[in-house]
């Protein structure tokens, strides 16, 4: 499809006779050419690199954080065993489902994502259908992820604060429902400003990638013991209460499971990011290959270093990777230190899951998908980013997080 001189003034194409600029100029010329091809025009700048998309991309899956985050999930459907072979068994899954998504990417590059793929690729009779309902259950993922790593973050801060104070104090859920919304509006405050976003993902990239490092290396060297090879390969623990091994075994996946979620990320960022039919697959490709690694080490270093594994049932911190670290440092400052690193990890990781839950709600608002459309769809002139989309979902995020003060249960 070819666009008249008219259609790409409308798009803002313009021509130009700078040697220096032409190849760049070209290149934005193509990626909105493609996009108006979609029927969309270019709303947002292109501010983003490789390099900032697999930020955003790798700081929400971030695998080694979501490991030590649910650890308790894992250690008790399975043991070492499970995140230990899990994470190779999830890490195969992930490849198959990061190369379908690359595939997509790279022939629809769109803010949308799989509901605008599958309004491309179903049957008419039920693309519509499919489409939409697609939408809202992404949208409403992207929610819940928020309130998973806001719920994960705001139980480390009150962990740390059980640890340095008395052992007799035991925290309520007012307490974690408060360190919660703190941390969801801390988030919210970085993404309103979208010429910084770039440079906050660089920043979260390589504050993951430093704490991951300290953390591998520190631990370890630190423990006054360490567990041989059989409790780390070959010991199952199951304390879920099922009697069958291969139920607590599945149950216990969603530990690692979670450490490879949202690899779509990346997908929401392709009107935003040049030449996204290849930027955008490197990105998701290299966020399953980092966090296979940075996940898998991280658990052999923390299963070899463990003192008692039962105490990290008991935990009084609600916190197991925080008991994990006071057993191999002995030190209540050092154990808050590297939580404290994990808590810097997470609030990257909830704020790429912010600009990932706002640029859903935006693009399927664009569509006409969500009740005040309208509004939902503007991207601030100034600001450039989609700041009504960005508000009303933080907004969904403080709201569910008011289910934890009713029931703990209902919130997970």
């Amino acid at each position: 499809m070819s666009l008249s001189q008219d259609k790409k003034d409308h798009y803002g194409i313009r021509p130009t006779e700078s040697d220096d600029n032409f190849n760049h100029l070209k290149q934005f010329d193509s990626d909105t050419m493609k996009l108006a091809e979609m029927g969309y025009t270019q709303d947002m700048k292109r501010n983003y690199s490789v390099l900032s998309v697999l930020g955003v991309g790798f700081s929400l899956t971030n695998s080694w954080f979501g490991i030590s985050a649910a650890l308790i999930t894992g250690i008790s459907s399975g043991g070492p065993i499970l995140i230990v072979y899990g994470i190779i068994l999830i890490a195969l899954v992930s490849t198959c489902v990061g190369i379908s998504l690359s595939e997509l990417a790279s022939a629809y590059p769109n803010a949308g994502g799989q509901y605008f793929w599958a309004n491309e690729l179903a049957p008419k009779k039920y693309a519509n259908f499919a489409s939409y309902l697609t939408g809202w259950f992404a949208w409403a993922g992207s929610i819940f992820t928020s309130a998973s790593v806001s719920i994960a973050v705001g139980t480390a801060g009150v962990g740390c604060w059980q640890l340095s104070h008395d052992p007799d104090f035991t925290f309520k859920p007012w307490n974690i429902f408060v360190g919660y919304q703190v941390v969801n509006a801390f988030a919210f405050l970085f993404n309103c400003y979208g010429k910084v976003l770039p440079k906050i993902a660089h920043t979260t990239l390589y504050t993951s990638l430093v704490s991951f490092l300290v953390i591998l290396i520190v631990v370890p060297a630190k423990a006054p013991s360490h567990q041989d090879a059989h409790f780390v390969f070959a010991n199952f623990v199951n304390e879920t209460g099922w009697k069958q091994s291969g139920i607590a075994f599945i149950v216990g996946l969603v530990n690692t499971n979670w450490a490879f979620a949202c690899l779509d990320c990346a997908t929401h960022l392709a009107e935003e990011v040049a030449r996204p039919e290849k930027m955008i697959p490197i990105a998701i490709m290299g966020t399953v290959a980092i966090g296979f690694v940075t996940s898998w080490f991280f658990s052999l270093s923390m299963f070899f270093s463990i003192q008692e594994l039962q105490d990290l049932f008991d935990t009084s911190t609600g916190v197991p990777i925080l008991a994990l670290f006071y057993q191999a440092l002995t030190s209540k400052a050092g154990a808050i230190a590297l939580e404290s690193l994990i808590m810097a990890t997470g609030v990257g990781c909830l704020i790429a899951s912010h600009t990932w839950q706002s640029r859903l709600c935006w693009s399927f608002a664009r569509d006409n998908g969500l009740p005040f459309s309208k509004t939902l769809a503007k991207v601030h002139p100034k600001l450039d980013v989609p700041l009504q989309a960005h508000f009303v979902s933080c907004v969904l995020v403080a709201i569910l997080g008011c289910l934890y003060l009713g029931s703990y249960t209902a919130f997970n």
